[in-house]
């Protein structure tokens, strides 16, 4: 079940990389926050989110919000693609698939793959709650980067 609009954003903590964790519980209730669960680095769609976010950079600095993605890649995948494709914002590893399936944005099967994240969007206001929460039923659909910029304007 997926983290509902209005409630109280789950914390946790991720690695970026080998050695480096960031607590993201720390952000939730101090500053706006989005999270970005995706499937698998190094996919065309992962990679096309990714990169549409880093493109924009500049209309999301302008929100005042902080921005994760999260996927079930190692943190040493996480690391690389972030470094290849320059991103602005950490990637974190929820290589458990704890911090997935507490927000409920894990597929149990994909094409044969158990365990990936679904890619799904949720922005925390300030306050630490959910102001926004979509997960997506299929890998290959896109999150809606209109609706999570109006959510994050709106919070």
């Amino acid at each position: 079940m997926s983290v509902a609009v209005g409630s109280a954003a789950p914390a946790f903590k991720l690695p970026a990389r080998p050695g480096h964790v960031v607590d993201v519980g720390a952000d939730l209730g101090a500053r706006k926050v989005v999270l970005l669960f995706f499937p698998l680095a190094y996919s065309p769609v992962c990679h096309t989110e990714m990169c549409t976010f880093r493109d924009d950079w500049s209309k999301w600095s302008s929100l005042g919000c902080t921005v994760y993605g999260i996927s079930v890649d190692s943190p040493f995948v996480t690391a690389k693609f972030k470094e290849e494709l320059k991103l602005p914002f950490e990637l974190l590893s929820d290589f458990n698939k704890d911090v997935s399936r507490m927000y409920g944005a894990l597929f149990e099967d994909l094409m044969g793959l158990r365990g990936v994240s679904k890619r799904a969007a949720f922005v925390i206001d300030a306050t630490g709650k959910v102001a926004y929460a979509k997960v997506n039923a299929e890998a290959g659909q896109q999150v809606d980067f209109d609706a999570i910029k109006q959510a994050v304007a709106a919070c």
